[in-house]
């Protein structure tokens, strides 16, 4: 499995923690990250100036497909920025983790 880090903005904390905590009990992210930022950007014709909470998520290249559909499915803007970044390089313990924390837990099969 190969970790990346996908990136999007949410209006408000109360968003960014609601998603942050699905998508990690998902299993879809090992961890979720929140920060408030302050975005700058163009809008139908506009320059706006809003703030916003960035989370980035640790996730595998594996997850992303189901990483973007669970983001789109809670998030509350029209179009939402979703982007994955690949790690240039990451120690490999904390790598392991993120791919373990992501993987579907383990069926109990009758025996």
């Amino acid at each position: 499995m190969t970790p990346i880090a996908v990136v999007t903005t949410v209006a408000n904390s109360a968003e960014a923690r609601a998603m942050a905590l699905a998508l990690v009990q998902r299993r879809l992210a090992a961890c979720a990250q929140i920060s408030q930022i302050e975005s700058v950007y163009r809008w139908q014709g506009r320059i706006e100036q809003e703030a916003e909470c960035r989370i980035v998520l640790k996730t595998t290249r594996e997850r992303y497909a189901q990483v973007e559909q669970a983001i789109r499915e809670l998030h509350s803007y029209q179009l939402p920025a979703i982007h994955a970044l690949p790690f240039e390089a990451i120690f490999p313990p904390y790598g392991d983790w993120i791919a373990q924390s992501c993987e579907a837990e383990p069926t109990n099969s009758p025996t």
